[in-house]
């Protein structure tokens, strides 16, 4: 599946290692940003920024809302890098896909921050398929 292909699905499985190699999926948006690289947002505090700051390699996967992989569908590898500064670049190209559900995660993400829950979406995820 290329970069094309990938980045035009509305959810990805995006699968992060632990420590100790144990994978971990949850579902992302994904966009496509122009430059042979997909992109998505997330908050500086979550566990797959964390666990990306020791080990780069990732999986990618078509899937639904909750994460669940569509049949039919191979897994496709990838490095990812987690980056404040190219937050508003990755930022608008997941806002012009998504539009009004994307601001209302920004939205939450504000109010959860300001309740001390986490550092709200701030950092953008740039992923380069392999």
């Amino acid at each position: 599946m290329g970069i094309t292909n990938i980045a035009s699905e509305k959810y990805l499985s995006f699968t992060t290692y632990r420590k100790d190699g144990t994978p971990k999926s949850t579902p992302v948006w994904i966009a496509d940003l122009q430059d042979g690289t997909i992109g998505f947002t997330s908050a500086s505090s979550s566990w797959k920024v964390k666990r990306l700051a020791n080990n780069s390699s990732v999986l990618l996967q078509p899937s639904d809302a909750r994460g669940k992989v569509k049949e039919g569908t191979e897994p496709v590898s990838a490095t990812a890098v987690a980056s404040t500064e190219d937050f508003s670049r990755v930022g608008g190209a997941v806002q012009k896909k998504y539009g009004m559900q994307f601001k209302a995660i920004m939205v939450f993400g504000k109010l959860m921050k300001l309740l001390g829950r986490g550092s709200g979406t701030d950092t953008a995820i740039i992923v380069t398929p392999l």
